[in-house]
């Protein structure tokens, strides 16, 4: 579709609307078709051209904007099925979109049969397969000829409010007893607590805690956040901003949506307290489009908090200003790369930047950042709180505190379980997995998400992430027994990654795309010379020459498959 950059003088009034609410920022172009295409369902290129006009930028900077978020493609009325490994394995590949549809009871009549759309990922591992119905999450479903439908006894996103017996809880300890959409609950356990003492002491103090803590980040890279926080703090700058990743994308991986749903308070918390910590005045919240009810879930809370005069001018009476705004993506995975995620928050299209230099540095507006994920912000409080010798002597390994691990696949007792770091495959699979399904043998697993390792049996006692041959990344496990086949498993991965690459460079659009062409035809049975050599070749290029992680970290499940799997090709 051709679009041109030419004016148009009479501006839908709707669109004029939206336009006028966010003061005609460009900034905002995202939420703007976004809210647009919540009214009409599908984005035409007419109203593409009077956005365009209404912001006075070229319409096909628009027009680029909205190709790039998956879930601007889609119509409206459609229902989004999941295509990640989680549902994968538990047969969402089964379903056929064109020639299927998704019976959604309670529904009004004529809505409750939905057309369906394929999704790579919707951070729904643990009710797979799953699908997003406008803001309702759904799942598990089941398959009934052409119908799709939530399975006798679904009742949506679990909260994992009662421990596990070995579990060790520290983000997850009071989620029992706190009610998410109520402050005051919040409070009565210690929310804010924290902050408040911080603001009688120095900024100094609070990176001083953090750096005794050596606490990493939960993202999956491990960088010191007091290191990162402190480089910050010693920029000089007119203004630094906070930017919590809420962009959660990472298949298999759904721990930063349960601590939004169990206690969202935690993360404002330590956004606030870095805010102090570097001299910044202003927070967002990337949060990936998927989580519609996580979204409305944040807002309550920042409102609730501005009420108790926790958010906004003057804190308490301190002098200290600090606000923190939402702001939903619509679709992209790769917008989890902080600098992807700071350009979607600039209204652009959401491809990496070159770094460095990085975030630290030049991050939002060219300014210094933090950028931190969910899990890492909501241990902030808990560090500040209770001193970051405490947190020091949490836990059993070289690594202290503890880690929030999502378990799926072929296992008693999937879900989310948080406990300290050093812990064995076996050790997940018996004391938080309640064991293989009867009928079930331990063939591989996928540690560390996607972008992690395939793993045979020789694993199973070596410690998670203590080798590079097990990843430890997001914390995501699936577990899969003999009736998979780590082929098809690594397909599955390559096609994730060619479907969500920005296609910004050439290793990672056609790398991944070959890599996924060359297991299709091992798939079909097709003898083909020297596939080995050519998917190593592949992983090197990827690893190397990839503009960012996306590509580089493709790389990982191909040579750990390679390494333990070699012999099925």
């Amino acid at each position: 579709m051709h679009i041109n950059s030419i004016r148009i003088k009479a501006v839908d009034p709707q669109i004029k609307e939206f336009a006028e609410k966010l003061e005609y920022n460009p900034e905002a172009i995202l939420e703007i078709l976004v809210e647009l295409h919540e009214s009409r369902g599908v984005l035409q290129r007419n109203e593409i051209q009077q956005i365009a006009s209404a912001l006075e930028i070229p319409a096909e900077k628009v027009f680029g904007i909205a190709s790039f978020y998956s879930m601007l493609q889609a119509p409206k009325e459609a229902a989004r099925i999941c295509d990640g490994p989680a549902c994968w394995l538990k047969g969402a590949g089964q379903i056929d979109p064109s020639n299927a549809f998704l019976h959604v009871n309670g529904m009004d009549p004529a809505e409750r049969l939905m057309q369906l759309e394929r999704s790579s990922c919707l951070g729904l591992c643990d009710i797979a397969p799953a699908a997003l119905a406008g803001e309702t999450q759904l799942g598990p479903l089941e398959i009934k000829e052409k119908v799709v439908m939530p399975a006798p006894g679904a009742v949506g996103v679990p909260v994992y409010q009662q421990p596990l017996p070995n579990e060790q809880r520290v983000l997850l300890s009071d989620i029992q007893h706190i009610d998410p959409n109520d402050i005051d609950s919040a409070l009565e356990y210690g929310a804010y607590r924290a902050f408040q003492n911080a603001l009688s002491n120095s900024p100094e103090k609070v990176i001083a805690e953090l750096e005794k803590s050596g606490l990493k980040g939960r993202g999956g890279a491990g960088f010191p956040v007091g290191r990162k926080w402190r480089l910050v703090a010693e920029m000089e700058s007119d203004e630094k901003f906070i930017i919590c990743n809420a962009d959660e994308s990472e298949p298999l991986t759904f721990k930063d949506r349960v601590l939004i749903d169990a206690n969202p308070h935690k993360i404002l918390e330590g956004m606030l307290l870095a805010g102090y910590a570097v001299g910044a005045k202003t927070g967002f919240i990337y949060l990936r489009g998927e989580y519609t009810r996580q979204g409305t879930r944040l807002e309550n809370a920042i409102v609730q908090a501005k009420e108790k005069g926790l958010l906004g001018d003057e804190i308490l009476g301190s002098g200290f200003s600090f606000n923190i705004y939402l702001h939903r993506g619509a679709g992209a995975y790769i917008c989890g790369e902080e600098t992807a995620l700071i350009e979607s928050l600039e209204g652009k299209r959401g491809e990496p930047r070159i770094r460095p230099p990085y975030p630290a540095s030049y991050g939002y507006h060219g300014k210094p950042t933090v950028v931190n994920n969910v899990e890492s912000f909501a241990y902030i409080s808990e560090i500040i709180d209770k001193g970051g010798e405490w947190y020091c002597n949490i836990g059993l390994s070289a690594l202290p505190g503890t880690k929030l691990y999502t378990l799926l696949g072929h296992v008693n007792r999937p879900g989310l379980f948080e406990t300290h770091y050093g812990i064995s495959l076996r050790q997940v699979i018996e004391d938080f997995g309640g064991g293989m399904q009867s009928g079930s043998e331990f063939n591989f697993a996928l540690t560390g998400g996607a972008a992690g390792t395939i793993v045979s049996s020789d694993y199973l006692d070596v410690p998670i992430g203590s080798s590079p041959g097990i990843s430890l990344g997001s914390g995501a496990i699936l577990v899969c027994d003999q009736s998979i086949s780590p082929v098809k498993l690594l397909r599955e991965l390559m096609y994730f990654f060619e479907v969500e690459s920005c296609g910004k460079c050439t290793p990672c659009r056609i790398g991944t795309r070959h890599a996924r062409l060359l297991l299709d035809t091992v798939i079909s049975g097709t003898q083909v010379k020297g596939v080995q050599e050519e998917l190593v070749n592949l992983a090197n290029l990827l690893k190397t020459s990839s503009f960012c992680g996306l590509g580089q970290f493709a790389a990982m499940p191909i040579n750990s498959f390679i390494q333990n799997f070699q012999h099925v090709l």
